[in-house]
């Protein structure tokens, strides 16, 4: 995987079929704790609801996956709900799908549909991050030569600590042709005037 999506805040999206009231609540987590508190917080918000149906993957390498039917038939929810997060590539990601049901049954194919529906169409409304693989390192260097090689850091800054000497932590794309050199060419402009280190590897929103 070169990278997933994720939600960048609460977004809830309602869809009615057949007289059935499916409301869709999606977040991004961090953690699979944040993923089980959101979901009893719908089942508070929506207390007389008939169905609390879930799916969330809570890792970005999606291994860490978790469904629910609550209730429904099996296969019929959580797994279309799950689906839809997995094709859309949202990771890090919970959506709970509150269901009031209208007295008509919709059959499993029906069921499926909405679920999976209204999962889709929450996730169209939300606003979405997308990160990518990077490469992360740390600069330790002075403040001179921060401002000499401030050009050529350019987007990718994690994060910056001033003190006594400058911390810059960056991320690099290594898919993006002259990202890979960026490390290089700053220790090319520097020479002994700083010190890197190698952080590892991980996702970054770029």
């Amino acid at each position: 995987m070169s990278g997933y999506k994720t939600v960048t805040r609460e977004t809830e999206y309602t869809l009615v079929v057949e007289r059935s009231k499916f409301i869709c609540l999606i977040k991004g987590i961090e953690t699979e704790a944040d993923a089980k508190e959101f979901i009893s917080a719908a089942r508070i918000k929506y207390p007389m609801a008939t169905h609390y149906c879930y799916a969330y993957i809570a890792d970005e390498k999606g291994l860490n996956q978790k469904l629910s039917d609550d209730g429904e038939p099996h296969g019929t929810a959580g797994l279309p709900i799950l689906n839809v997060l997995k094709n859309r590539g949202a990771y890090k990601t919970v959506a709970v799908v509150v269901r009031y049901f209208g007295g008509v049954k919709l059959g499993t194919g029906g069921l499926s549909r909405a679920y999976g529906g209204v999962c889709s169409s929450a996730l169209d409304a939300a606003d979405i991050k997308e990160f990518s693989e990077a490469e992360f390192y740390t600069l330790t260097l002075t403040y001179s030569g921060y401002k000499k090689i401030e050009p050529v850091i350019g987007g990718g800054i994690v994060s910056t600590e001033f003190g006594e000497v400058v911390k810059v932590k960056i991320a690099i794309n290594p898919t993006i042709s002259g990202e890979t050199c960026k490390v290089k060419k700053i220790s090319d402009i520097l020479g002994k005037d700083v010190q890197i280190s190698d952080d590892g590897k991980g996702f970054f929103a770029f």
